[in-house]
């Protein structure tokens, strides 16, 4: 690659894009989790971000154009992390961890919205509240992530409180049911889910000595605790790929620091090399000079992007890494756009989002990075 250069509707956070409340320009506080950069049912681009306040969205004007309209602005306080998940029928669906001082002092739940259309408003943001009743362990409550089922059925997980993971689900009424414990032991950093194309639910839970495993055998079922994967993680590295039919390949950056480590169900895992930093890696499957690939992304060592291109399935036999040389916070994002090109977004050390895209190049050639507006 080379590069240039509980259930009740929570009203006190009412959705809709604002206009002359917040000043046009803000720093990103932080990167999403989950798929941030998100293609739509209209094939158009949108990238998501946490900023004070709220949340920023940028929409591309034209499917595969390159310009991004925005931000837009969609106000609800006291986040303290979002997540962006997505499912086969392209909805945007928006996890968010929130504090609200009271009496006693913070009080932390979770608040989730969905986005049907590119470009819309959101829905209302809900509280689905928090699974644990002590209040020490309320207030320990993780970052959630969430992945949507073939059924269109999202599955919110949290850790937190005593240890193990939580789980809550819509069911197909719309209304949420009670929370359930997955169990498991101590969690360290992000949690991990996705659904493969057969819509079945996987998760990954990066604990102290190894990565937690849960699996969804058939549509509705609960998951199950499948085998652990070892070697021991870097906390929150965790990330899934479905690299074959229904398959998943798990990715995750190994303690000691030797790099990232790649597996599949029924193999053992392998150093895919690398010299990654915290937190976990973005996954995307894309032609690369008509060969199927793996494309993974993440924050390095050193703090700056990089990407890594493999031959899907292949590994084994190391990625070709290549270091962007611009520092980010948090971690990038993966897409193709409405023409199948990979596109590349991040945030920058000074709270900017930046994104590149595939150029019509042998190799995996990215263009010069855009500033979105306003950011």
């Amino acid at each position: 690659m080379r590069g240039r250069g509980a259930q009740a509707v929570d009203r006190e956070t009412r959705p809709g894009v604002t206009t002359g409340v917040r000043p046009q320009r803000a720093s990103v506080t932080s990167a999403a989790t989950g798929s941030w950069l998100l293609r739509g049912n209209d094939d158009r681009l949108s990238a998501y971000a946490l900023v004070e306040g709220g949340v920023h969205r940028w929409t591309e004007t034209a499917v595969g154009g390159g310009r991004f309209s925005g931000p837009d602005f969609f106000p609800v306080e006291g986040l303290t992390c979002l997540a962006v998940a997505q499912g086969a029928n392209r909805y945007a669906h928006f996890l968010g961890r929130r504090e609200r001082s009271g009496g006693g002092g913070p009080k932390a739940d979770l608040v989730y919205a969905v986005q049907y259309q590119t470009g819309r408003t959101l829905g209302d943001w809900r509280s689905l509240g928090n699974p644990f009743r002590d209040p020490r362990e309320a207030a320990s409550l993780g970052a959630p992530t969430a992945a949507v089922d073939g059924q269109g059925t999202v599955h919110v997980f949290v850790s937190g409180g005593p240890g193990g993971v939580m789980l809550r689900r819509e069911a197909r009424s719309g209304a949420w049911e009670a929370w359930k414990d997955l169990r498991g032991g101590a969690v360290a950093g992000g949690l991990s889910a996705a659904a493969n194309s057969a819509g079945l639910v996987e998760l990954l839970a990066p604990g102290h000595r190894s990565v937690m495993h849960w699996v969804q055998t058939e549509p509705g079922a609960d998951l199950r605790r499948a085998q652990d994967l070892t070697p021991a993680p870097v906390p929150g590295s965790a990330a899934l790929l479905e690299t074959s039919p229904g398959v998943f390949t798990a990715y995750w950056s190994e303690q000691s620091g030797t790099g990232v480590y790649a597996q599949r169900p029924g193999e053992w895992a392998f150093p895919a090399g690398g010299a990654p930093g915290e937190g976990p890696h973005a996954t995307l499957r894309a032609a690369v000079d008509g060969y199927d690939c793996t494309v993974l992304a993440h924050q390095g060592r050193t703090g700056t992007a990089v990407l890594g291109v493999c031959g899907t399935g292949a590994e084994s036999g190391g990625l070709w890494w290549t270091d962007t040389g611009l520092a980010c916070a948090g971690t990038p994002a993966l897409a193709l756009d409405g023409h199948g090109r990979i596109v590349m977004a991040m945030v920058a050390a000074d709270g900017a989002v930046l994104v590149n895209r595939q150029r019509p190049e042998p190799g995996l050639t990215l263009s010069d990075w855009e500033r979105l507006p306003g950011s």
